[in-house]
């Protein structure tokens, strides 16, 4: 019994994870950028979700607040995506030869993030803020248990934003748009495809799922605080990289597959080391699989 509750558990962390991940894993896959910044986009989506659902009642409204909350911090947490590709990677794209084609806009990543960073301790404080107890109560299934309403919400909200994904990725203008441009930019641009545009449109997704799964998060289990990106988003990383960087489908994979190994590690006498069995299974992949378990391996001209 408790290890189909640790299973299911795990499915709900993993499934937080991988919505975070997605954003990893698009930007990626358009750019072949790691946005080390995104972790910072979740916490700040966090924060955004915080200040909304009070100011729209909260307990007091749960429901109103909720929704309504959610949904404008992932508004909010979009124009903050639109705007880190702006100011911070949109002037660099194409500038340097070689090694610093792709190392600039890395250092620029990782300094965007600490900027982020301080900036919400500086706006924010360093302190610990508690999200409203807008969901209680737990449901209990048979042969499994019971769960709390949060998590099952949490398992809802992501299969449904996962198949929404896939249809906008593989149905829509947009999604169409998004793969030629990760094949080749430049084909895409003489196509009429504008580029710029559709890049604002990859980080403006990924960054309101960034915010959905930061609202989820923080409303089943935790405070937010300035450096709540940092967690979440390496192990977010780790799941794009493990399920495949660039593949949508390997981050979903990837963040429950996650969930799941820290679920159970907790059952054994290591439940401190849950992140070192994450890595030591992210490093044993990347050994026999380069790519990641549901990665392409594309031959780069140079």
């Amino acid at each position: 019994m408790k290890i189909i509750e640790a299973l299911v558990t795990g499915l709900t962390q993993g499934a937080m994870i991988a919505l975070v991940a997605l954003g990893y894993t698009m930007v990626y896959g358009v750019l072949k950028l790691i946005n080390f910044a995104h972790s910072e986009v979740f916490m700040m989506g966090a924060y955004f979700g915080l200040f909304l659902i009070a100011a729209l009642g909260g307990t007091a409204n749960p429901m109103v607040a909720g929704v309504a909350g959610t949904l404008l911090s992932m508004v909010g947490a979009s124009l903050l995506g639109i705007a880190v590709e702006r100011v911070a990677y949109r002037p660099l794209r194409g500038r340097g030869r070689g090694a610093l084609l792709r190392i600039t806009p890395l250092v620029t990543a990782l300094g965007m993030s600490v900027l982020l960073q301080n900036l919400a301790q500086l706006l924010f404080t360093a302190r610990f803020r508690p999200y409203p107890q807008l969901i209680t109560g737990q449901m209990t299934f048979p042969g499994i248990g019971t769960l709390s309403k949060s998590r099952v919400l949490i398992l809802v909200v992501t299969v449904f934003v996962m198949i929404a994904l896939e249809l906008i990725v593989k149905k829509t203008w947009f999604g169409k748009a998004m793969r030629a441009l990760s094949a080749n930019e430049e084909a895409a641009r003489l196509m009429g495809i504008r580029t710029s545009r559709v890049i604002s449109m990859t980080f403006a997704l990924g960054s309101s799922l960034a915010a959905l799964g930061a609202v989820l998060f923080c409303l089943d289990q935790s405070q937010v605080y300035p450096t709540m990106g940092v967690v979440i988003g390496t192990r977010a990383f780790v799941a794009a990289v493990l399920g495949g960087i660039g593949s949508i489908t390997g981050a979903m994979l990837g963040g429950l597959l996650i969930g799941i190994i820290g679920e159970l590690v907790k059952l054994t006498d290591y439940s401190g080391g849950a992140d070192v069995l994450v890595f030591l299974v992210l490093i044993l992949v990347l050994l026999v699989r380069p790519s990641g378990l549901l990665g392409s391996t594309r031959a780069e001209k140079v």
